[in-house]
């Protein structure tokens, strides 16, 4: 089997990170992948925010803990060093697809070079709050952005768990 067909079948989300920072290559790759994803009539609705600052990380963190009422401590992203929120233009009809088409190539990227991943939601949420939208304003970002969703990104703290088997009724041909 070919070496991309592998990496999306061994893909699996990471809930245990190691603190050790993402090397910076590989971070580069991962989020150059993630501006190659297909997007509606190619307007490249999306964008990404690397967040690789450890007090702007665990105030993003603390955000979306309160966001998903869990309690105080609780880390949402699992230790994960590095976050990539991917956001997209809702003026663009496509833009929630766009932004899910980037965060998937984002994670199938990261598992290419071994860096483990997850989705964590929520950043819808947190950009339609002052707290978002004061990230937005540092950064100098302008216009109706909408979260997507945000990609942790670390070196796996333990083993992956094994892919549950496939459903019988995935796939009706005709």
């Amino acid at each position: 089997m070919n070496e991309t067909l592998n990496v999306l079948k061994s893909r699996r989300s990471c809930r245990a990170f190691k603190p050790d920072m993402v090397k910076e290559e590989d971070l580069k790759a991962i989020i150059e992948a993630g501006t190659y994803a297909a997007t509606g009539m190619g307007k490249q609705s999306p964008i990404i925010i690397a967040v690789t600052d450890k007090a702007l990380r665990d105030e993003i963190a603390e955000e979306n803990r309160k966001i998903g009422g869990w309690n105080e401590g609780f880390d949402p992203f699992y230790g994960a060093p590095v976050i990539l929120i991917v956001l997209a233009d809702k003026n663009v009809p496509t833009y929630v697809y766009d932004g899910s088409l980037v965060m998937g190539n984002l994670m199938n990227a990261a598992e290419s070079l071994g860096v483990a991943n997850i989705w964590i939601h929520r950043a819808k949420e947190e950009f339609e709050s002052d707290f978002g939208k004061n990230i937005l304003k540092k950064l100098g970002i302008e216009g109706d952005f909408e979260g997507i969703g945000h990609c942790a990104l670390g070196y796996a703290a333990k083993e992956a768990n094994a892919a549950a088997p496939r459903k019988d009724n995935y796939v009706y041909c005709i």
